[in-house]
């Protein structure tokens, strides 16, 4: 199963990872949404939010802009970050995801 989380600000892709408000976490199997639902990230601070997402057992990010800390954080740790990630609502980049039609600047994955 994978776990996908996407910064998000009034439903869409907000460009600012560590200034997002809001995070939509996606658990997919087989193909399909098997759970979604909506979490407030903790405080923004140097190294917080990526801890979070690895705490919640993310698998894979999307991502307007994210600095490299945060980047290095996640890589360390197996996690997929797709970077330049167009904007739009989340449930249509998390089926863009599934679906393999995301358009991202940059992938750091680890497959």
């Amino acid at each position: 199963m994978k776990k996908l989380a996407i910064p998000v600000e009034n439903g869409l892709l907000s460009e600012h990872f560590g200034r997002a408000n809001k995070f939509a976490f996606y658990e997919i199997e087989n193909g399909k949404i098997k759970n979604h639902f909506i979490s407030s990230p903790p405080p923004h601070e140097e190294g917080v939010i990526p801890r979070w997402l690895i705490e919640n057992n993310v698998t894979d990010l999307l991502a307007g802009g994210i600095g490299p800390k945060a980047v290095q954080i996640l890589y360390q740790t197996g996690m997929n970050v797709y970077i330049g990630v167009e904007k739009n609502s989340a449930d249509n980049l998390a089926l863009d995801f599934i679906n393999n039609s995301l358009k991202s600047g940059k992938n750091y994955c680890h497959h």
